[in-house]
């Protein structure tokens, strides 16, 4: 099956050379996201709690435009500019994953300036999203 390249729907300059998430068999990869400025791709400075939420906004949209939701979401990778922040930044992440909640690893790394929050999932595609993404238009 063709890899399909889903765009985030309010992304308005190149922040690289990369996909926001790349759909194959059903599984939607999402790349990392941030907490960014769409149209300017400049950080949003703020709390480790408004920029994860801003970050896990941008995830939501694009899980959007695959037919995902954070439900469909079974992994995540969450990188920390500080660890020291994990429990403020913990309690706002699960905001956005009631019920059963995905497997996660979360690391602390070099982020770049101002940018406290980076995060990236895997998803399973319900299969009638799957299909609409992946057929050819009539």
């Amino acid at each position: 099956m063709a890899k399909v390249e889903i765009k985030h729907p309010d992304k308005k300059v190149s922040t690289g050379a990369y996909s926001a998430a790349v759909l194959i068999d059903g599984w939607l990869y999402v790349s990392g996201q941030g907490p960014i400025d769409l149209t300017t791709g400049k950080v949003v400075a703020g709390t480790i709690e408004e920029q994860t939420r801003l970050t896990l906004s941008h995830v939501g949209k694009v899980l959007e435009v695959a037919g995902c939701t954070f439900a469909d979401v079974v992994k995540s990778t969450c990188h920390l500019k500080d660890i020291r922040d994990f429990d403020r930044f913990d309690s706002t992440y699960a905001e956005f994953f009631p019920g059963v909640r995905p497997a996660r690893t979360t690391v602390q790394s070099g982020l770049g300036e101002g940018m406290r929050v980076e995060i990236d999932v895997i998803a399973r595609v319900p299969s009638e999203a799957h299909l609409e993404k992946t057929q050819p238009k009539m």
